[in-house]
């Protein structure tokens, strides 16, 4: 037999009214039904938990211990309670997001505080990593959505575009081709270039965009972060292609320089979600905000 959360509320009320009397009353049940309960909830326990004096019910040693932690679940179903009602109405709980490496670095960080504050019941975990797997989490259901760039390789997800984003090709204020400020085919396959690891969303634009031009190149450095490859790219190391959403305040300091090339790098970040999943208050108000900020 296992123990209700009936019995406990039961036992709890005749313990704070030492009376089946009056906590029959107050829970609206017979005497017979509370009796009973209490009944069954000293059978299981296989002794008193009230010494009786007459109609009077004195909790014993055992039910004084017995009684605290009774009233701490009590107190937590009510939380529970009152969280699977207000999260109905509003942005309660905790919301797995994944982004790639560029979203999630440059821009979700003040997204998502400029949400906490708003909605101050809601916590946001932000995941950060290639948009491969990104893409594998979203679909297993360990995130609840996910914002990528670049483009969707997994069946099942439904994909819908957040904002545009570009980018351009950088290299270190010191590199030859900053003399000229610009590139064509020769430099593009000739370059030493510094690139992020397959599954990157910014690696496979470049790589497309180099298909479309029918151009071979090679990578130098694979590096699995876009900070990392910045600095290498800073110290002389070679030329890279970013989103200027990562870059830009290098640019404005000086420390990259720009470099324009004949290559067709926009694309769409996008948002990922599975087509089955329900959407909660919480995930809809936060897919809201992503929109506001599109």
């Amino acid at each position: 037999m296992a123990i209700s959360l009936r019995q406990l509320q039961i036992f709890a009320k005749v313990a704070d009214l030492e009376s089946v009397t009056r906590a029959s009353a107050e829970l609206q049940l017979t005497q017979s039904a509370v009796s009973m309960a209490l009944g069954e909830l000293e059978r299981y326990s296989d002794a008193p938990l009230f010494n009786r004096h007459g109609k009077r019910l004195h909790l014993n040693d055992r039910g004084r211990q017995f009684l605290p932690m009774v009233k701490q679940l009590l107190t937590q179903q009510l939380e529970i309670e009152m969280f699977l009602n207000q999260s109905l109405r509003e942005p309660i709980g905790i919301l797995q997001v994944g982004a790639s490496t560029t979203i999630g670095n440059y821009l979700m960080p003040g997204l998502i505080a400029r949400f906490c504050r708003r909605h101050s019941k809601a916590q946001i975990l932000l995941q950060v990593a290639n948009a491969w797997q990104i893409e594998q989490d979203v679909e297993s259901g360990k995130l609840d959505i996910g914002l990528i760039e670049g483009f969707l390789h997994t069946a099942g997800l439904h994909t819908r575009k957040w904002r545009d984003d570009e980018l351009i090709i950088v290299t270190g204020p010191q590199h030859p081709w900053v003399e000229t400020g610009v590139i064509g085919d020769d430099q593009l396959q000739h370059g030493e270039w510094v690139m992020r690891e397959k599954g990157s969303g910014t690696r496979e634009v470049f790589e497309r965009a180099m298909l479309k031009r029918q151009l071979a190149f090679a990578v130098t450095i694979e590096l699995g972060h876009t900070e990392a490859i910045k600095k290498a790219v800073e110290a002389g190391t070679g030329c890279a292609c970013l989103s200027r959403l990562a870059v830009q305040r290098e640019l404005d300091h000086g420390w990259l320089v720009e470099i324009d090339s004949p290559l067709d790098l926009s694309r769409d970040l996008s948002i990922l979600a599975k087509e089955s999943v329900h959407q909660s208050v919480l995930l809809r108000t936060f897919l809201d905000a992503l929109r506001e900020t599109a």
